[in-house]
């Protein structure tokens, strides 16, 4: 079968990559989407077995440092354009092996540009290279209702965000020195179903479902602007077909919170959709040592993206909040195969030989 385009989608298999693929396959027919994952503790091929057997999606399993490896798969799928979301992303495990995060993030995301560079053909007509980074990259703000814009000096305080800055600097550079038609898109903290349950919001969401601490970081008054993960995909989309070459565009929620608030918007949510009286689980929050470098504030100022194409959250934090929360309740069998980690043993037997 002849596709208009063929797209490889890296880390396809993660949080955000899983929704991502899901949009592409399902919105294009004529695309053929190559999703690329390593299948690491965060991927999870069960989140797309409602897409698996479609006829335009293929997956491979494989390492993006691995450039030759790379190089293949661009020449046997005639990869087009890439999504690039493939990454290490949690800031506790940065703290602990920065190595790693600069190995996957950096060095990953040269193997995957420069492959791009000697496979496509200027004038690149139909090519496009697009970097999914985050908001970590540009710093921390203080409450002083400033915001995180295109223009914002990078100022990245953890290895993680260090990692990710320098991955932006690299597309950026692929541009200037090679011309290739790169866009770089900045965003806020995800939130919504399928999320490894390392992260906030689905790990508090398991711990009240089992009557566990919920751990919070100093005095819980870190802000974070919170996006729901499908909005986040429509944006991706939308970036991807119309948005400019070798810009940069911020997708934020326009949703602030403190995390002490988030937790015990989370804590209502659950105890009432669990028939818990309300307050039952408030005992829970456990107050820990703040994390090395946290960050104080993030916040992001989505206009040039709303003004220049139009994009906006489809979802007030509310109502975003009720539906994960729901998600997971509804889904605890999900939850249960991650967090015992009978997920990954299973698929990586599948694509151990392939």
């Amino acid at each position: 079968m002849d596709f208009k385009r063929n797209i490889l989608i890296t880390g396809g298999a993660g949080f955000i990559g899983s929704h991502v693929v899901r949009l592409f396959v399902n919105k294009y027919p004529d695309y053929h989407i190559i999703n690329l994952d390593k299948l690491t503790y965060a991927g999870n091929l069960a989140t797309l077995v409602d897409i698996e057997n479609k006829p335009n999606y293929s997956f491979v399993k494989a390492d993006i440092c691995d450039f030759e490896t790379i190089l293949n798969i661009y020449s046997k799928y005639n990869i087009d354009a890439v999504i690039h979301l493939a990454a290490e992303s949690h800031v506790d495990r940065s703290i602990k092996d920065p190595f790693t995060f600069a190995q996957t993030n950096v060095m990953g995301t040269l193997a995957l540009l420069q492959a791009a560079k000697e496979m496509w053909k200027t004038p690149y007509t139909n090519n496009r290279f697009y970097h999914i980074s985050t908001d970590e990259v540009y710093g921390t703000l203080e409450f002083d209702g400033t915001f995180f814009t295109e223009e914002t000096s990078y100022d990245p305080h953890s290895p993680y965000s260090a990692s990710k800055a320098s991955s932006d600097h690299f597309v950026r550079a692929f541009y200037d020195t090679y011309g290739l038609p790169t866009i770089v898109t900045n965003c806020s903290n995800n939130y919504g179903p399928y999320q490894f349950p390392e992260k906030l919001i689905p790990l508090f969401i398991n711990n009240i479902r089992h009557y566990k601490p919920l751990p919070v970081y100093g005095k819980g008054e870190n802000v974070r602007d919170w996006l729901y993960v499908e909005d986040h995909a429509r944006a991706i989309d939308l970036i991807f077909h119309k948005g400019k070459i070798a810009d940069t565009y911020n997708i934020g929620g326009f949703n602030e919170w403190t995390n002490i608030d988030l937790i015990k918007v989370i804590i209502k949510t659950v105890d009432r959709l669990l028939g818990n009286p309300e307050g039952t689980s408030d005992s829970l929050i456990t107050y820990v040592t703040d994390r090395a470098g946290h960050d104080l504030r993030y916040a992001i100022d989505s206009n040039k993206l709303k003004n220049e194409l139009g994009w906006e959250p489809s979802l007030q934090f509310e109502e975003g909040i009720e539906k994960t929360v729901k998600w997971y309740l509804d889904n605890q069998s999900w939850m249960d195969n991650v967090t015992s980690g009978d997920y990954q043993e299973y698929y990586q037997k599948m694509y151990q030989d392939k």
